[in-house]
């Protein structure tokens, strides 16, 4: 009988060992659904997590992510810090990183920023100041203000500054989200995996 008992206890303990070490993996893998930064960058805020996107207006991929992007931002955890990054890697992207500044310096940000995603999807060409002032314009911008902030130390320093904080961050193309200075997500369920993220580094 105690052989007996032993035997039984070996099957079970042998059928249901792969679902213990399956519920103790995590839902999301290093390497598979996000990579870990060679380097971590400090974030910018020390009381929140700090979710950042790196985008180009002209991205077809940025485009189609912009949905999933406000989706997650109506409930996304009151820890977490969100921050939009154009990056310029080239002198054709640049107008639309500038511009975005410039919406963000006016208050006008909420108002153009998903016209822009579209405009150029839509093809219309916003290659210079003068294309964007026009545009502006339509959106009810005054041209001056505008042109003042498309050219101002405060867009040329933000210019820099997110070309400076792609490099650190090793990004390569868009988009990039990247999770408190450490993670940069690499899976299409993105904001799934940036709430595990951000639940993994939550501050005390």
């Amino acid at each position: 009988m105690p052989n007996l008992l032993r035997h039984w206890l070996l099957i079970l303990l042998t059928c249901t060992l792969p679902f213990a070490v399956y519920a103790a993996d995590p839902l999301f893998q290093e390497g598979a659904d996000y990579v870990r930064l060679p380097t971590p960058v400090e974030s910018a805020t020390s009381d929140k997590v700090e979710v950042i996107e790196m985008f180009w207006y002209g991205c077809p991929h940025c485009h189609d992510l912009e949905p999933a992007v406000q989706a997650w931002l109506k409930h996304k955890p009151d820890n977490v810090k969100f921050t939009r990054v154009p990056v310029a890697f080239g002198a054709s992207w640049e107008p639309g990183a500038r511009a975005y500044y410039a919406a963000e310096a006016l208050g006008v940000l909420d108002k153009v920023h998903q016209p822009l995603f579209d405009a150029y999807h839509q093809r219309r060409k916003l290659s210079n100041e003068d294309e964007m002032a026009a545009f502006f314009a339509e959106h009810g911008v005054d041209q001056e203000a505008f042109r003042k902030a498309y050219t101002s130390f405060q867009t040329e320093t933000e210019l820099r500054r997110g070309n400076q904080l792609a490099q650190r961050f090793k990004v390569r193309g868009v988009p990039a989200v990247i999770v408190d200075g450490k993670y940069d997500v690499r899976s299409p369920r993105m904001f799934e995996v940036v709430d595990f993220l951000v639940a993994k580094e939550a501050r005390p």
